[in-house]
């Protein structure tokens, strides 16, 4: 329990941090400097106005000075972060794996309301993920004081590797569908699948096309999307590959004792 509210507390934090990368990694500004200000009055968020989810509560959701109305987006990713990080903590465990499972949660967290925002991946934080990602990965398969597990890396590179190409190969044949920033993340989100096994990849990769689907099909029917609209697909890609990660070995294993 202590380490669930320890990183669901941790959640909290970087989701007020990633409100930041939000709103100004697209627009090619510092995540960190200047420091947060009011767009309307331009006072500078003291450190007690900018803690997460109860300083919005406490100020009713406006600026303290001119009143300005403060987003309820704000306070919810917060949420929203601290949750999942404490989620994904209750799925490893305390292990070696932690810091990289929260590092994909913490992206996603991002890269799905950029994408959501501006329709793009932004290779800002997509490319450093295969480092950042490769690296707690391999600590993982290191696992000191432990065994070691260097077949989970190797089998995590091989899956990167495989997902990269199969988007690249989607991206060349039909470039309107599918976007370069789609292929990128599918490479890193392979490495997490591939980390998991083979089920996870599999269910991961089919449950993104999955669910992208069922929500063009629904946008359609209720007339909000026509056969041009575009749809973000990176979001569903993430989703896709949290399925994966949490419940793919299952649902590969119902599959094919469906099958028999």
């Amino acid at each position: 329990m202590y380490g669930v509210v320890v990183t669901g507390l941790l959640g909290l934090l970087v989701g007020s941090f990633l409100n930041v990368v939000v709103w100004r990694v697209p627009r090619g500004e510092s995540v960190v400097a200047p420091p947060s200000a009011c767009p309307r009055c331009h006072a500078r968020i003291a450190w007690y106005d900018n803690v997460p989810v109860i300083s919005w509560l406490a100020l009713r959701g406006r600026c303290r000075r001119c009143e300005l109305p403060i987003s309820w987006r704000y306070p919810v990713v917060e949420l929203a972060t601290g949750l999942l990080f404490a989620g994904t903590f209750l799925l490893v465990g305390w292990s070696w794996e932690v810091p990289a499972f929260l590092y994909l949660a913490g992206i996603t967290v991002c890269l799905t309301l950029i994408d959501i925002d501006v329709h793009r991946l932004p290779n800002a934080i997509v490319l450093p993920s295969y480092g950042v990602g490769g690296a707690l990965l391999a600590l993982a398969a290191w696992n000191p004081g432990g065994t070691a597990d260097p077949g989970a890396l190797l089998r995590a590179a091989v899956a990167g590797a495989g997902l990269f190409a199969f988007y690249f190969l989607l991206a060349v044949i039909h470039p309107r569908g599918m976007g370069f920033g789609d292929v990128k993340l599918a490479g890193v989100l392979g490495l997490y699948l591939g980390w998991v096994g083979w089920s996870a990849v599999g269910v991961g990769a089919f449950a993104a096309f999955l669910l992208g689907g069922v929500f063009g099909l629904v946008l359609t029917l209720v007339g909000r999307a026509g056969r041009k609209t575009s749809v973000p697909f990176g979001p569903w890609m993430l989703v896709g590959a949290a399925v994966g990660v949490v419940a793919g070995e299952p649902i590969a294993r119902a599959y094919l004792d469906a099958l028999t």
